[in-house]
Formats: structure tokens, C-alpha cells, sequence
């Protein structure tokens, strides 16, 4: 029978060729290059990208992971794999692709000798929904608000993962006015976290854009469990996305009339 799809791993060798699935169509972003630039540090720290492409098609799934130890999820996790992203898109959602990237890792775990998988889900956006999660064998061991549920599969007899517990003195620590924590993980934050500083100075907001640089202050300062971008204003988080400027002026005066 003649497959229908393969799966392609990315590291250092192919990555100018095979890309990272994600903002391929603006390769000469900013984003793309901080993305690119950040990829290559971390496969020295056993990062994996595998790509599904289907036969006579297009790459139409993703899985991101690496150790736990270097995870820029805020998550605790030494010992186990984490994965970062999970994407089917278009035309290959239904097709069990999501399950098939979930079960790559899943192996490399068992053949590294790991104690299992971790991957934080939610509810909203941004990340899988735990439901694809759980019919890979992961279960929930912890959450953190909003929205995050963190998922295992575990196959040794590690400690298990876990959230840390301070979301509150976290966002404090960023003091008042709006801060924007970014990162290079993902390579829609850089314009997302522009765009929002733009309309801050534009509508006499005071802000600030922190960059977290390494998986430590990630794990150690990020104000939400979801880690590589967070928006704070007056000590409380206000999302762990960014938002177009129509949905931040929409929070805003939200917020205005609660007060």
C-alpha cells in the first residue's frame, strides 16, 4: 500500500529547507529570522521538529519538543520530554496526523529513556485541546489559570511534572503600567508584541516590552504557565496571547467600566 503521507525531522542540517511549518509564508520577517535563530541554539539542547507532509500535497501537521530541563513551557518537568506545539491545519485535521506526531514522540521518549511526555493544553487558544491529549494515554496532573491544563504520559518512574503556584506574585513582580513579556519561541510574537506597544504609545499607555532569552527565566519569571508571551498591566495578567489592537481596546474598556 502506498503511504499517503511521511514525516520529516528538522534540525540543523535541513532547516533552511524544510522550514519550521510555522510563518512560512513571511520568511523575511523579523519574527522568522528570531525564530530560526532560536531553533538552531536549541537543537544542541535536543530540540525535534517533525513536519507531516502529505504524498503529492503539502506539510500539513507539526510537533515541537525537547528535554523538560530546557522547556520554555513554565513548567517543571526534569526527566521527561515537553512538547511545545501540536498543529494540524486545513485539510489534514481528521485524519489522525495530531495522534501519529504524538506517537513519534511518544517512542523517542521510550527509546531516550525518559520517565514520559509532558505538554501544557488549554481550553481557549494557542494550544491543543487536552481531548487529543488523553486519547494518546496523557493524563491531567496539575493546572494554572486561566486556562492551562498540564498533560502526561508517563512510562517511568520519575517524579512527575508539575505548575508552579506564585501566577500572582509573578505578575506583581512586573510592577504597575503594561508590560509585554515576549519571546522568540514562537515567530507571530514579535509583531503581535509590537503592534500592542504601538498602540500603547499611540494612546499615551506606558509600557514596556520584557524578552525572556533563556528557558530558565521562562521557567523562573514567566506570569503564565504558557511562558513565551504574556501581557501584564498593573500587576495582573491581562492574556497569554497577543491581541489584535480592536481586542485590546475592547479589554480595556472592559476593564474601565469593572472599575
Amino acid at each position: 500500500m502506498t503511504e499517503k503521507y511521511f514525516i520529516k525531522t528538522v534540525d540543523t542540517s535541513n532547516l533552511d529547507e524544510h522550514r519550521f511549518f510555522c510563518y512560512m509564508s513571511k520568511p523575511k520577517s523579523l519574527g522568522y529570522h528570531q525564530k530560526h535563530a532560536w531553533l538552531e541554539a536549541r537543537f544542541a539542547e535536543g530540540m525535534q521538529i517533525k513536519i507531516l507532509h502529505e504524498v503529492g500535497g503539502r506539510d500539513v501537521a507539526f510537533i515541537e519538543y525537547l528535554p523538560g530541563e530546557h522547556a520554555w513551557r513554565a513548567v517543571h518537568a526534569p526527566g521527561y520530554l515537553v512538547i511545545h506545539c501540536l498543529w494540524v491545519v486545513g485539510k489534514g485535521k481528521g485524519k489522525g496526523y495530531g495522534s501519529l506526531l504524538l506517537q513519534e514522540c511518544l517512542q523517542e521518549a521510550r527509546t531516550l529513556g525518559k520517565h514520559g511526555v509532558a505538554m501544557l493544553t488549554s481550553d481557549r487558544i494557542w494550544l491543543a485541546d487536552k481531548r487529543i491529549l488523553m486519547k494518546n494515554g496523557f493524563e491531567q496532573v496539575d493546572q494554572a489559570p486561566p486556562c492551562f491544563q498540564l498533560m502526561v504520559a508517563t512510562f517511568g518512574s520519575g517524579m512527575q511534572p508539575s505548575l508552579p503556584g506564585d501566577w500572582e506574585q509573578r505578575a506583581q513582580a512586573f510592577g504597575p503600567d503594561l508590560t509585554v513579556v515576549r519571546s522568540a519561541q514562537c515567530p507571530y510574537n514579535e509583531n503581535g508584541a509590537n503592534d500592542l506597544l504601538g498602540f500603547a504609545r499611540e494612546t499615551g499607555i506606558p509600557a514596556r516590552a520584557v524578552d525572556l532569552t533563556s528557558a530558565q527565566e521562562v521557567q523562573q519569571y514567566s506570569p503564565t504557565a504558557y511562558g513565551t508571551f504574556g501581557i501584564v498591566l498593573d500587576g495582573r495578567v491581562l492574556a497569554y496571547h497577543y491581541l489584535l489592537r480592536k481586542d485590546f481596546e475592547k479589554l480595556m474598556l472592559e476593564r474601565e467600566k469593572g472599575n
